[in-house]
């Protein structure tokens, strides 16, 4: 379709011709064609001569020059701020972290490192410190990096140690030999200094260097350390704090509020930007309490542009500080690529007295980094999910995902709060999350302050404004199961009932279950029916352990059935095996 514009002008009082202007030519032969049509419709007395040499056709061709090129730039620019659709790869980088998304300029490679410690008990004070290396035996190879720390004093069902007798003597171990397994990552240490001289507002600057995996330490000529943030607005960090050896959380998580930091992006695959904030080290840094003076319709300060923080209501407007007249240096690591997938049993050296190390497995995942492709897909990807948790399921996961140190949670059920539930005169909650850790035998067992403590510091940094959450304890109802079997007259019936009983230990494994979850008494007995030897299920029943050693909670297991199936509680409660070499019995029947 043409689009067409019909203009008129006024010139000593006489009124033009409508003149009839088309705007969908957008390159040089539409944009001539049409100044020539043009001329010959309103022009045909004043310029006749339309050869390719005459100076009427030059300004013409020039003018559908100059349209081609503006033409072509303004599609280019509209073009270059879609994510899907962009091509300069500034662009879309830019494009990435407006997303979310922060692009990889390497693909390091990851194996699983066992740690291995002599000691007279079963714990050691020995320590691996975050950020060890580990150097492979193959010569050319790439070295890998310990970037969590291992402290072999704590022995937790999240971050275990795996203790076998290395001497004995007169029946009686004397010495042990412990075990941890940390991830480690293909790469190596360098460093940068950048000196940073008079005050600068949001101060950036660049590393330039070949496969950048990410910044690890950052120190000032002070001694002053300096810390990366997803982006300047946020001034809090998370800090592990020793609790003495807490069973299921032996780490409290601390926020730290700090004004020293910075924000990273890559502008190119060998091209890191870090920036900083823009106050000043020797101002106030401009930390803002609403109160009346200064938000509402009281308010004369323009500058209160800030939105308020989900998180607490103090916040500063400043973004952190500028450093000033000092030399930072910045410890980063590089490498990773197709070459650093190292082969098992390679990466034995490492630097830290009194350990030994190996990979029983290859190193996988090395890679060149994102294409442009895949920032693009990524980036999409990232916006959908903005790293806020907004349903039942996101708080799920969330919770899931909080580092084993700071607590060992087994299970998690997230729900609305049921108005019955409510105290007198009390606000509801947005949800209620029940959680439940393991003990040391990985039974399940309530969770201690200190881990719900850590978890409600967690999930107030990723949570909506206005959630409210409850965290509180789920119930454990302890079960036993009986079976009764007929066994093929081919098969030795102890045997059988061995294998039996093997079966129901793996499907009742807890790993496997979930709060809430029923049992189908049906789809047992389809379990026990496969076992080899098996020809009939006469029958199976679950019955309630409390007390004595199991959970306090009694539960009416008959009361509880319908259809063939035991349902939980209302209250969000979990069913479990918790001795399953005595609590699951079998035996062998006649028809």
């Amino acid at each position: 379709m043409a689009y067409n514009s019909s203009i008129s002008t006024q010139s000593g009082g006489n009124k033009r011709a409508e003149r009839n202007i088309r705007y969908t030519d957008k390159d040089f032969t539409s944009f001539r064609d049409s100044l020539i049509e043009f001329s010959k419709t309103y022009f045909p007395n004043t310029y006749t001569d339309f050869s390719p040499s005459s100076p009427g056709m030059m300004f013409m061709e020039m003018a559908s020059y100059v349209g081609d090129i503006l033409a072509f730039y303004q599609d280019n620019q509209i073009q270059e701020t879609f994510t899907h659709l962009a091509r300069q790869t500034p662009n879309v980088y830019n494009l990435a972290y407006m997303m979310g998304y922060k692009p990889k300029a390497t693909g390091a490679a990851v194996a699983d490192v066992e740690l291995y410690v002599e000691s007279t008990g079963t714990t050691a004070s020995t320590i691996v410190p975050s950020n060890t290396i580990v150097q492979s035996s193959i010569s050319g190879q790439s070295s890998f990096v310990i970037q969590d720390f291992a402290d072999f004093s704590v022995n937790t069902p999240s971050d275990p140690i795996e203790v076998s007798v290395l001497t004995e003597a007169g029946g009686s171990p004397t010495s042990y030999l412990l075990k941890k397994t940390r991830k480690a990552v293909s790469a190596t240490t360098s460093s940068v200094q950048f000196t940073f001289n008079g005050y600068e507002k949001f101060p950036t600057v660049t590393i330039e260097d070949s496969n950048i995996i990410g910044i690890t330490n950052v120190t000032d000529s002070n001694g002053n350390t300096w810390y990366e943030v997803p982006y300047l607005g946020q001034d809090t960090i998370y800090t592990p704090q020793s609790t003495g050896g807490a069973p299921d959380a032996p780490y409290l998580l601390k926020l730290l509020r700090t004004n020293n930091r910075f924000a990273t992006r890559f502008v190119a695959k060998n091209q890191l930007q870090i920036q900083f904030g823009a106050g000043n080290s020797g101002l106030s840094d401009g930390d803002i309490i609403p109160n009346p003076s200064n938000v509402g319709k009281n308010n004369s300060n323009e500058n209160f542009t800030t939105a308020f923080s989900p998180a607490n209501f103090t916040f500063t407007n400043t973004y952190g500080t500028a450093p000033v007249n000092t030399t930072l240096t910045f410890t980063y690591l590089k490498g990773g690529g197709i070459s650093s997938n190292a082969p098992a049993n390679s990466l034995t050296g490492i630097n830290v007295a009194g350990v030994t190390c190996n990979n029983p497995e290859p190193a996988t995942g090395g890679d060149s980094g994102d294409s442009i492709s895949e920032i693009r897909e990524n980036s999409l990807r990232m916006f959908g999910t903005q790293l806020r948790s907004v349903t039942q399921d996101d708080y799920t996961v969330r919770a899931l995902s909080m580092p084993g140190i700071y607590g060992s949670i087994a299970k998690v059920y997230a729900e609305p709060e049921k108005i019955e539930n409510l105290n007198p005169n009390a606000r509801p909650a947005v949800l209620d999350m029940y959680v439940l850790g393991y003990d040391s035998s990985k039974n399940l067992t309530t969770a201690s302050s200190t881990f719900k403590t850590n978890l409600s510091t967690y999930l107030s940094q990723y949570r909506m404004i206005n959630d409210t959450i409850n965290i509180k304890d789920g119930f454990i109802v302890n079960i036993g199961v009986n079976f009764g079997i007929v066994a093929q007259p081919n098969h030795a019936g102890n045997i059988v009932l061995a294998k039996c009983i093997a079966t129901l230990q793996d499907y009742f494994n807890i790993e496997k279950w979930q709060i809430n979850q029923p049992i189908f008494l049906s789809d047992i007995a389809v379990v026990l029916d496969k076992v080899e030897g098996v020809q009939t299920v006469k029958s199976v029943k679950v019955h309630n352990l409390a007390g004595a050693g199991y959970s306090n909670y009694a539960y009416d297991v008959e009361g509880a059935t319908q259809n063939n199936t035991v349902f939980p509680s209302q209250d969000p409660s979990i069913f479990e095996v918790k001795y399953p070499n005595a609590d699951i019995k079998g035996t062998i029947t006649n028809f």
